[in-house]
């Protein structure tokens, strides 16, 4: 038996049978979010997502998915802002042994049902990273082995997620996530515990061995509210509508009922670190003596499914057998011998791959765009591309930014201001319509920044962030960052400096 794949005009989903307990399910629902066994219909094809807690993979695991890429779709993927797997284009019947194939190579759910729900987040220089404060591997496998033996929690919205901050210079605690757990010290008896998140501190500690514990209750009174709340907009509420109706306390002082011991309390601390920009690319050390990682550049997250093969093969020859994705869409070899890491950053050059954080192409960031999606105005990747193209021959950069690029207002790959946001928009020019963006900078005003330049043609992009850029590179404080050079600055004095021809 064969799964039929859509094609163009027929549903929006991959109808596929796949193993759940000890029985094959034929699934035909259709989730908010795109997962493995779900697939959705793009303007390019259907696209398929495959979780990878953590986001590190086998070399093993890489060699199926090139070839499963090869044989069902165009021979590319893309890692995605969660560092997850998506692979587009999906045009041919996929076996259901391939399924099963992907299952017990663990880049499968175990239970189909909990599939769509968002991967866990952690750093991808966990367990390895020379700041950590705790290794988070370990509590991401027991959150996904929870997930594979709890298929009711497959009733929250698709879009749940949970992050594991360990304390690493390469730390994911500024990226969104419903429920984020971050590592401190004790103060009291220098013990390593996290902190809890929503959309804020809350003031909660909990140890280390609490963890799975709070985080089932955390999530099965969000499935109570999920089942007694009607459905917004056609889709299941999400941890925010919870926390709009019910308030942080009451939500914890339900959570409390499910748990044997009281939540742990402490003073909520405003400060925050400031996290460098693509920290994750680049050679450095580890915490382990005699080894480095290095973090790969991926513009846009692309990578061909002969780049995964030959990175793969170069991890196995040259350093531990293992890639780490990262949700900047980058990706990291790690416990490379420092002997070998000259042969290793040689051999990703031979590649077409480099691992320079001031490339421009490393500082990009975008949506799907008109090529992929029906509700963009702006063919973004295309154009991130373009323009970081075009303004590298112009000038170089000594330190890295951020570019985002949106098709629309939904702002799907990036929910943060950026030091540049550009969102996609269609405009009048005479009697013609066409596309352009919206620019903005800084960190200031949610939720992109301050409007910068307005309705800039396609065009005329490029020349517009080559402007800002030289701007920056001569006007800059020591040490000022492109966002902190923004925001220092009043909005019609930047407005004017940016708009200068004299940069």
């Amino acid at each position: 038996m064969k799964v039929r794949m859509p094609v163009s005009g027929s549903l929006p989903y991959i109808p596929c049978v796949a193993r759940g307990g000890d029985s094959l399910l034929v699934l035909t629902d259709l989730p908010t979010c795109p997962g493995l066994f779900y697939g959705s219909r793009a303007r390019d094809g259907v696209l398929s997502r495959m979780r990878i807690p953590g986001g590190i993979l086998s070399v093993q695991q890489c060699r199926s998915i090139a070839n499963l890429v090869d044989r069902y779709s165009t021979g590319c993927l893309q890692i995605t802002n969660r560092a997850n797997l998506q692979i587009r284009e999906l045009h041919s019947e996929i076996p259901p042994e391939v399924w099963q194939d992907l299952q017990e190579l663990g880049l499968a759910s175990r239970r189909v049902e909990v599939d769509p729900i968002r991967n866990m987040m952690a750093s991808p220089t966990a367990g390895i990273d020379r700041q950590q404060l705790l290794d988070t591997r370990p509590l991401v496998k027991a959150w996904d082995d929870y997930l594979q033996t709890h298929p009711e929690l497959a009733e929250l919205s698709a879009k749940f997620s949970i992050g594991f901050d360990g304390g690493e210079l390469v730390s994911i605690r500024n990226l969104r996530n419903d429920i984020l757990l971050v590592a401190e010290r004790n103060s009291t008896n220098f013990e390593i515990v996290f902190r809890l998140y929503f959309n804020s501190n809350t003031g909660i500690i909990i140890e280390q061995s609490q963890t799975i514990s709070v985080l089932a209750a955390l999530a099965n009174i969000y499935l109570e509210y999920t089942k007694n709340r009607p459905r917004i907009d056609g889709k299941k509420p999400r941890l925010r509508h919870l926390l709009a109706d019910w308030g942080v306390e009451n939500y914890l002082e339900k959570v409390e009922t499910k748990l044997p011991f009281p939540l742990g309390r402490s003073a909520i601390e405003l400060s925050e670190k400031a996290i460098e920009p693509n920290a994750n690319l680049g050679i450095h050390r580890q915490q382990q003596s005699d080894f480095s990682y290095i973090g790969i550049a991926l513009p846009l997250g692309k990578l061909e499914s002969k780049q995964l093969r030959n990175l793969a093969n170069l991890a196995q020859n040259l350093a531990n057998g293992t890639l780490r994705l990262t949700p900047w869409q980058n990706l990291l070899i790690s416990d490379i011998p420092n002997s070998q890491v000259s042969e290793v950053k040689q051999q990703i050059a031979d590649l077409g791959l480099h691992s320079s954080a001031t490339n421009l192409d490393s500082c990009l960031v975008a949506c799907a765009g008109s090529s992929g999606c029906a509700s963009a105005a702006t063919d973004t990747q295309s154009h991130a591309l373009t323009m970081a193209r075009d303004v590298a021959q112009k000038l170089t950069i000594d330190r890295s930014i951020n570019i985002h690029f949106s098709g629309c207002e939904k702002s799907c790959a990036q929910h943060q201001p950026m030091d540049i946001t550009l969102i996609g928009i269609q405009m009048q020019q005479g009697n013609q319509t066409i596309a352009g963006y919206n620019i903005y900078v800084g960190k200031k005003d949610q939720p992109f920044g301050r409007q910068i330049f307005p309705a800039v043609t396609v065009a005329e992009m490029p020349r517009a962030i080559e402007k800002m850029l030289r701007a920056y590179h001569q006007l800059r404080e020591p040490g000022e960052s492109f966002g902190e050079f923004c925001d220092r600055w009043a909005i019609d004095k930047l407005q004017k400096l940016l708009r200068s021809e004299n940069h």
